[in-house]
């Protein structure tokens, strides 16, 4: 019963922390030390996987009828509108996944740790709350919605969505706050944050269990499913929270957030080694 409570807890603080610009893997280090769920090494990998596919699978629920150019009630023009956002996601998908093929195993080995991860979320903190109070977060913005979105903004999305390789600057965060500075509105850069998540984040969740294998115990199962399960919930309430959110107010409070939680991740580890 341990282990389940264990696992729930780390599914919701997934489905919180994907898509708030706070960052899942600082979150999920610092639970992960503390809690120490009873997983084997390839378990508790695929357990991060499993969760995240999660997240992703919220994100094609809530924006089924967005994403899919064959609903019924989508005349030949708002189909055509489909196909033309798919093509900037993929187009925006490029740069983070040929990085990602080609520098993950670097980055596990070398970046994957705590002072790394501090020092992304205040960096990153400070330059959500310098963003916010400049001219660039004021100023009016060009792009509204996702039908005025520009290939060359795809593009540069896609090279902001390479920041968050470095674990603790927060793929969502990365990818919202450049939308911001190229021009687009908070609401339509979260939604084509999210949108770019199903490629990226699936393809590299796919790769990580072809490669992790599904040899596991009955046990080791249940944890699984319990992690998924609520990821996926509380995943689908947090991506509605965020988009009501972001419509009146800036992201102020996540640079706050951020810097605090960078705090308490350097005391803890600090504390942890001594």
């Amino acid at each position: 019963m341990a282990e389940m409570l264990k696992a729930l807890v780390l599914g919701i603080v997934q489905g919180i922390t994907e898509w708030l610009p706070i960052s899942s893997t600082g979150h999920l280090l610092l639970l992960d030390e503390v809690l120490h769920i009873s997983l084997g090494d390839d378990a508790r990998e695929l357990f991060m996987v499993i969760i995240q596919l999660a997240s992703i699978l919220a994100v094609v629920v809530l924006y089924f009828s967005t994403l899919n150019p064959f609903t019924p009630h989508k005349d030949k023009q708002q189909r055509n509108a489909t196909y033309l956002l798919w093509v900037k996601v993929l187009i925006a998908t490029i740069p983070a996944g040929i990085a990602g093929v080609l520098l993950d195993d670097y980055m596990e080995a070398h970046l994957y740790r705590w002072p790394v991860i501090a020092s992304a979320l205040f960096a990153y903190g400070v330059l959500y709350l310098f963003l916010e109070k400049s001219s660039i977060g004021r100023a009016s913005k060009r792009v509204t919605d996702l039908t005025s979105l520009t290939y060359r903004d795809a593009v540069m999305l896609g090279c902001f969505q390479m920041l968050a390789l470095v674990p603790g600057t927060s793929r969502s965060g990365s990818t919202i706050l450049g939308g911001i500075v190229i021009g687009l509105e908070r609401q339509a850069a979260a939604q084509f944050s999210f949108f770019m998540a199903i490629p990226i984040m699936a393809g590299a969740s796919l790769l990580k269990l072809l490669k992790l294998g599904f040899s596991y115990s009955v046990q080791e199962y249940v944890l699984l499913a319990v992690g998924f399960v609520s990821s996926f919930i509380v995943s689908l309430l947090c991506i509605k929270v965020l988009i009501a959110y972001v419509r009146k107010h800036d992201f102020s409070v996540f640079g706050i957030y951020r810097i605090a939680l960078s705090i308490v991740v350097v005391a803890f580890f600090l504390t942890v080694g001594a």
